[in-house]
């Protein structure tokens, strides 16, 4: 049996070009993954709350986030959907369908369990998250464009950051 001796001067390169392309889509891949995670809160700095619950959404429910911005605007998944200093978007239409079509995608329980043919409305929440110096009734004009026909969302949560433990 003939072998073939290795020739020290004889050198293989590696080529690493596929191995750096693997690293480069990983890398592209988790900026993605990371930017879709937080596409729905926008940067705000919430109100102090003494008492809250930690934040724990359940994956099943559908559960509207609405941002509020210092100066009113409001903000969902980076779209703005209504200024007051935009005459095109000084309306809360484009809020509205959000809601409604959001509505549909909900869960649904009669309002009066007790009554029978009570009629339906969704059951997921909706989380508003307001500034901490948005005026009231930016949060309250929510509040009533959830009560309208065809939205009806009466569960709301509103969100609030909790003082900081020291050690």
């Amino acid at each position: 049996m003939k072998m073939q001796k290795h020739d020290a001067e004889t050198e293989m390169e590696m080529n690493m070009t596929p191995m750096i392309d693997v690293v480069f889509l990983l890398i592209i891949f988790f900026m993605i993954i990371t930017d879709m995670t937080q596409k729905e809160l926008e940067d705000l700095e919430l109100p102090m709350a003494m008492n809250a619950v930690e934040d724990k959404p359940n994956p099943d429910e559908v559960r509207p986030i609405v941002n509020v911005m210092q100066d009113g605007r409001i903000i969902v998944r980076g779209d703005e959907l209504y200024d007051p200093e935009n005459p095109a978007r000084a309306n809360y239409d484009a809020l509205k369908a959000y809601l409604v079509d959001k509505v549909r995608q909900m869960d649904m329980a009669p309002i009066n369990e007790e009554v029978p043919g009570s009629p339906l409305v969704p059951d997921d929440p909706l989380l508003v998250r307001a500034d901490e110096y948005t005026r009231f009734r930016e949060v309250q004009k929510i509040m009533e464009v959830c009560g309208l026909t065809g939205i009806q969302i009466w569960k709301i949560q509103l969100a609030a950051k909790t003082p900081e433990e020291k050690n």
